[in-house]
C-alpha cells in the first residue's frame, strides 16, 4: 500500500497538510498511519528530545546525522516495515530525503557516507511519493518562529543560509526524481495548499 511522505523548509506547513490527508482517507474508509522522523517511535521521541532541542548548539554535525539515522532504523522496523506489509496508507512527515537536505547539503557532509549509512537504516523502504511544500527559507523561519511563540528549536535556530542550502536541495531532488517527488507551493491559502495536496495524492492513487 502506499508509502507516502512530507518534506520542506521549516514552516513549510507540511505537518498541517499532513493531517489534512489523514482525515480525508479516513474518510475514505482507509487505514491511515500518521508518523514523523524523527519521534515516530519510543525510542526515537527520546532521540528527538536531544535532536530538537536549541540547548544542544554544540551537537556535531555527524553525531546529529547519526542520531537521525538511529531513529530511522528503528522507526523502519517497528512502524514502517509493519504497516506497509498490513496494506495501511502510510502518512510520514520528513523521512529520506530530509537527511540529504539537511544534513548533507545543509551541513555539509559527505553523499556518499550519507547515502550509504542511509541506505542501510531505510532497508529498502522508499516512499511511493513524495510532497514536497516549497516555500522561500526567510518566510519559512519567520512563520516557524511566530508559531513557537518566539522559542527556536535548533534547526530554526540555524542561520538562514542554511535553510537556503536546505531548500535548494529539496528543489534538486524534484528535479532529479519528478516521478516521484511532486512539488506544491506553500505560499497560498490554506485552503488551496490543501486542494494541491489532495489533487496530487488523488492523482496519483486514484482516489
Amino acid at each position: 500500500m502506499p508509502f507516502v511522505t512530507f518534506e520542506g523548509v521549516e514552516g513549510s506547513g507540511k505537518s498541517s497538510q499532513m493531517r489534512f490527508a489523514a482525515q480525508r482517507l479516513r474518510g475514505l474508509g482507509r487505514d491511515v498511519v500518521e508518523t514523523r522522523e524523527p519521534g515516530g517511535t519510543a525510542i526515537g521521541r527520546t532521540l528527538r528530545e536531544i535532536l530538537m532541542d536549541a540547548d544542544n548548539s554544540q551537537l556535531d554535525p555527524v553525531t546529529e546525522w547519526l542520531l537521525l539515522e538511529a531513529d530511522r532504523r528503528q522507526h523502519v522496523a517497528e512502524v514502517l516495515a509493519p504497516a506497509i506489509a498490513r496494506g495501511a496508507f502510510v502518512l510520514c512527515d520528513r523521512y529520506s530525503d530530509a537527511t540529504e537536505a539537511y544534513q548533507q547539503h545543509g551541513r555539509g557532509l559527505d553523499a556518499e557516507a550519507v547515502r550509504a549509512v542511509d541506505a542501510i537504516a531505510r532497508d529498502g523502504i522508499f516512499p511511493d511519493l513524495t510532497l514536497l511544500y516549497d516555500l522561500d527559507a526567510r518566510k519559512g523561519l519567520a512563520r516557524a518562529r511566530a508559531r513557537d511563540e518566539g522559542r527556536s528549536g535548533r534547526f530554526e535556530a540555524a542561520d538562514l543560509d542554511f535553510h537556503e542550502r536546505v531548500r535548494e536541495a529539496y528543489l534538486a531532488i524534484a528535479r532529479r526524481e519528478p516521478g516521484r517527488v511532486k512539488v506544491i507551493f506553500s505560499d497560498a491559502p490554506r485552503d488551496e495548499v490543501s486542494a494541491a495536496t489532495w489533487r496530487a495524492l488523488s492523482e496519483r492513487f486514484s482516489l
